[in-house]
């Protein structure tokens, strides 16, 4: 337990972490993938590079600390923390590392300003979070093992079947290598997918969406060929598993974690609204809810056009198979071939102005997942029409935890 001491030393010194924080978690990487670089299997090398990593794990910081005097107002965070912590196989005998380096970044960038008192403050603040952290974990490997087909750690799977979806996308089919049964997950969930990239010598980890109703016996994933034209910006495991992963290859699977996911016992209207490959969990979604009848259902994607619209067939042909389920499409850079009312139903962004009349349905839940700032904007679209707060559910992906 913290005193009030600790408490009001570290919401005092929270403004004066926010001014430095980019650099002492800069610093703060650096010197601990020095010291320990067996970490450098564990977080994301791309994220290092471009230096989101850094700016999340410093807003976070400065969050932790602002909220300090109210745990609380933080447990839907930590719980995402803590289910993204699990699913990389993140270790407690990890968390004295990172407080130690992270002690000594804030010393090394402040200086003389920090002082004995105020490092103390910090080492507690960060012994009680860990603390939190570290028994939300424990709660999410017990279960996961105590479920039928469930693990803990990294499991071989075999690749069973890959399908292209679109021009930037593909679905990997992937099967236990044991042939055993997999547990069953929360359509929204995702899992972790760890493999050795040559061109860094490292093992490196990727969370994937998985894209399909659970059967207890496989997983799937579709997979965004992340980068533009330049292949020195590529992404190193989405490239890798589009051009070197095949049917038969074995590849460590996570088991699925995650805190966005529909509720599959309600029996309210629920409203999904994607944008980009963002439609993979609501593919999951859609497929499991479709199986209780009579829940009304809509679903709302942005594409850029129908070349990387993916399962585009497999909503079309959903939605004339179920009459209580509807699909809007919006395409802002339609192709010469895209025929409107047929490929899609809007030129433009997803606009819920247009819409509404579809979408603001009574007691509907609403489930976002794209881009960070697609979903801002239909976050307070929906919340500029009326809609709750606590019926907008979104999922963010990387390390922007904390977006503001």
């Amino acid at each position: 337990m913290l005193t009030q001491k600790t408490k009001e030393t570290v919401k005092a010194t929270a403004p004066v972490l926010a001014q430095h924080g980019y650099d002492i978690i800069k610093h703060f990487y650096r010197n601990m993938l020095s010291a320990h670089p067996e970490l450098k299997n564990v977080f994301n090398m791309r994220h290092q590079e471009r230096g989101e990593q850094q700016e999340a794990l410093a807003r976070a910081v400065y969050a932790y600390a602002a909220n300090i005097d109210d745990p609380q107002s933080l447990e839907a965070v930590l719980k995402n923390i803590a289910n993204k912590h699990v699913s990389l196989d993140v270790r407690p005998d990890q968390y004295p590392i990172v407080g130690e380096h992270l002690l000594a970044a804030i010393k090394a960038v402040l200086g003389d300003a920090a002082t004995d008192d105020i490092i103390s403050a910090w080492a507690q603040a960060y012994g009680n979070l860990a603390d939190i952290l570290m028994g939300m974990e424990t709660g999410l490997r017990e279960d996961a093992s105590e479920k039928p087909g469930g693990w803990v750690g990294w499991r071989d799977f075999a690749v069973v079947a890959k399908q292209p979806e679109s021009d930037v996308i593909t679905s990997f089919v992937l099967k236990p290598a044991d042939g055993q049964p997999v547990m069953d997950f929360e359509p929204g969930q995702y899992i972790s997918v760890a493999v050795q990239v040559p061109r860094l010598g490292l093992q490196q980890i990727r969370q994937y969406s998985l894209s399909d109703a659970p059967n207890g016996r496989t997983y799937r994933i579709s997979v965004k060929r992340e980068g533009g034209a330049d292949p020195a910006d590529a992404g190193y495991v989405s490239t890798l598993l589009h051009d070197r992963i095949q049917v038969d290859d074995v590849i460590k699977v996570a088991a699925p974690h995650g805190t966005f996911y529909v509720d599959v016992n309600a029996t309210t209207p629920v409203v999904l609204i994607s944008g980009g490959v963002g439609l993979t969990p609501m593919i999951s979604m859609l497929n499991r809810v479709l199986q209780s009848p009579g829940r009304n259902l809509v679903f709302v994607h942005g594409a850029r056009n129908s070349a990387v619209h993916a399962m585009k067939d497999h909503l079309r042909q959903t939605a004339q198979q179920h009459p209580h389920f509807e699909t809007i499409i919006f395409y802002n850079e339609p192709l010469p071939a895209d025929r409107q009312g047929q490929d899609y139903d809007w030129a433009g962004l997803v606009d819920i102005d247009r819409i509404a009349d579809k979408v603001l349905l009574p007691e509907a839940d609403y489930y976002i997942c794209g881009p960070i700032p697609f979903m801002r904007m239909q976050h307070d679209a929906l919340l500029a029409k009326g809609i709750k707060e606590p019926r907008v559910h979104y999922e963010v992906f990387g390390p922007d935890l904390f977006a503001e």
